[in-house]
C-alpha cells in the first residue's frame, strides 16, 4: 500500500518548513532511512529521511515551497505497485493537501483540452516565452537566479552578487557551497587589496574623518534570528529565572586532557567542553528535577534520558546540537558527535536527531575569553548552565598566594521546578566531577 510522507515537526515550536530540494526523484528507488529530501526551518536546513522503502512515486509538492508541519509532501508506493490517481488523490487529500498530478498526465490533459477562440488568438498574438521559463514555475530566484534560501542569507550578510556565482544544484541552483567557495575565491585572488584597505583603516584610527561614516542599514531578521527571539522572549517574560554562580579548580581536569590528547589523534582531541558535558550528565542523574521540563501549568516531567543540549554558533544564529544519553557515553565518543554535530549545523546539514530532544542545555563561551555571563532557558527546560574561559588567576591556598587555573559557571534555572538550595548542591556535585576528572573515566 502506498505510503504519505509528510512535513516533519523538527522542533517543538515549528510550524511551517521549506522543501528546498528532492534528493529523491519521482521513480527513484528508496530505502527505509534514505534521505528524500532537504527541509529548511527557522534553524537549519536538515535532511529528512524515509520512514518507508519502496518506490519515489509523487512528489506532492514542487522545490522551494513552504509548507505547515504535518502537510504531505511526496507518495511512497511498495515495488511493482501502481497507486491510481484516485487512491493518490484521497490519501493526499485526507491529510489536507493538493495532489499534483504526474508531468505527463498534466500534458495530456492540457494537449487534449480545447482552448477558447478568444483566448487561443491572445496566446498567438503573445511572444513565446523561452522554455527555461516553464521548468522553473514554482521556483522563486533571487535576483533572477535560482538559489537556496540559505544561499541568499548568506548573499545578502556578505554583500554578495549571486549572478556572479556558478551554481552545483540542480538546474544550475545556487547553494550555501557554492557561496563559500566563491568567497574563498576572492580572498585568495584579493588579498593584496584586502592588505592595503587594512593599512588605510589603520591610518584611520588616528584622525577619523566624518565624512566617511556608512550610512545606516536596515536590514531583514532571518528566520533563525526571528525563532531565537521568539524563544529567548518567552522564555525570558515566562519562566522565573534565579542564578547561581561557582568558580571551578580546573588545574586537574587540564592536565588530565592535555596527557590524553597526547594519547588520541588529532581528529580526536578532547575539548574541555566535552569533559563539561560529561560531568552534567553525571551530576544530572542526582538531580532529576534540573533534568525536567514543564509540560504544561500543573506538570513537570522528569526525563529518564540525560540529553545534553549543546549550543553552537551558525551563520547568522545559535543552533542547540543534542548529545543522547551522555551520562552513559565515554568522553571520546562525546567529543566525535559533538564535532560531527557541529560540522553539519554550521553547514546547514543537520539531522532531525541532531537537534531534538535536549533535556538539560550548556551554552560554552570559554573560546570567546568570557569570563562568565548567565544564559537564557532554553524552552521548555528546567535550566542552561553557561560557561566561561577556563584561565590562571591568582588565588589563596593553603595562607599562600598562588597561580591557580579556574573556571566560572553559572546555573540559570526555573523556579517552579527547583529552587536554590538544589541548584547549589547540583553545582557542587558538579565541582566534585570537574576537579576531580578521573571521575569522569570510571
Amino acid at each position: 500500500m502506498a505510503e504519505l510522507v509528510t512535513m516533519p515537526k523538527l522542533g517543538f515550536d515549528m510550524a511551517e518548513g521549506t522543501l528546498v530540494r528532492w534528493v529523491k526523484a519521482e521513480g527513484e528507488s528508496v530505502n527505509k532511512g534514505d534521505v528524500i529530501a532537504e527541509i529548511e526551518t527557522d534553524k537549519a536546513t536538515v535532511e529528512v529521511e524515509s520512514t518507508h522503502g519502496g518506490v519515489m512515486f509523487r512528489h506532492v509538492v514542487e522545490e522551494e515551497t513552504t509548507l505547515p508541519v504535518n502537510a504531505p509532501i511526496a507518495v511512497i508506493a511498495n515495488d511493482g505497485e501502481e497507486p491510481s490517481e484516485d487512491e493518490i488523490e484521497s490519501l493526499v487529500s485526507a491529510a489536507g493537501g493538493k495532489p499534483k498530478k504526474k508531468k505527463a498526465e498534466s500534458a495530456k490533459e492540457e494537449k487534449g483540452s480545447k482552448e477558447e477562440p478568444e483566448a487561443k488568438a491572445k496566446k498567438e498574438s503573445e511572444p513565446a516565452e523561452p522554455a527555461e521559463k516553464e521548468e522553473e514555475s514554482g521556483v522563486t530566484p533571487a535576483g533572477g537566479v535560482r538559489s537556496s534560501p540559505l544561499a541568499r542569507r548568506i548573499a545578502e550578510d556578505k554583500d554578495v552578487n549571486l549572478k556572479k556565482v556558478e551554481g552545483s544544484g540542480p538546474r544550475g541552483r545556487i547553494v550555501k557551497q557554492d557561496i563559500e567557495e566563491y568567497l574563498e575565491t576572492m580572498r585568495e585572488e584579493g588579498r593584496e587589496e584586502e592588505a592595503e584597505a587594512v593599512g588605510k583603516a589603520l591610518q584611520t584610527v588616528a584622525g577619523f574623518a566624518p565624512s566617511e561614516v556608512p550610512e545606516d542599514e536596515v536590514l531583514e531578521m532571518s528566520r533563525l534570528r526571528q525563532a531565537i527571539g521568539r524563544r529567548m522572549q518567552d522564555s525570558n517574560q515566562n519562566f522565573p529565572h534565579f542564578y547561581l554562580t561557582r568558580s571551578y579548580r580546573t588545574g586537574a581536569l587540564m592536565s588530565l586532557r592535555k596527557e590524553l590528547n597526547q594519547l588520541l589523534p588529532e581528529s580526536d582531541k578532547l575539548s574541555v567542553n566535552d569533559f563539561i558535558i560529561k560531568a552534567v550528565a553525571l551530576a544530572l542523574r542526582q538531580y532529576p528535577n534540573l533534568n525536567a521540563s514543564i509540560e504544561d501549568e500543573k506538570h513537570i516531567r522528569r526525563h529518564g534520558h540525560v540529553n545534553i543540549g549543546v549550543a553552537v554558533a551558525v551563520e547568522g544564529g545559535l543552533m542547540t546540537v543534542v548529545v543522547s544519553d551522555a551520562d552513559q557515553k565515554p568522553l571520546r565518543l562525546i567529543a566525535r558527535e559533538v564535532r560531527e554535530m557541529a560540522g553539519r549545523a554550521r553547514d546547514g546539514k543537520v539531522k532531525n536527531e541532531d537537534i531534538q530532544g535536549s533535556t538539560f542545555s550548556i551554552s560554552n563561551l570559554g573560546m570567546f575569553e568570557i569570563d562568565d555571563f548567565a544564559a537564557i532557558i532554553n524552552p521548555p527546560e528546567a535550566a542552561i548552565l553557561a560557561v566561561g574561559v577556563v584561565q590562571k588567576v591568582p588565588v589563596v591556598e593553603g595562607g599562600e598566594l598562588k597561580v591557580g587555573s579556574r573556571m566560572k559557571a553559572t546555573i540559570s534555572a526555573d523556579h517552579r521546578v527547583t529552587d536554590g538550595a538544589e541548584a547549589a548542591e547540583f553545582m557542587q556535585v558538579l565541582a566534585n566531577y570537574l576537579e576531580e576528572p578521573m571521575r569522569l573515566l570510571l
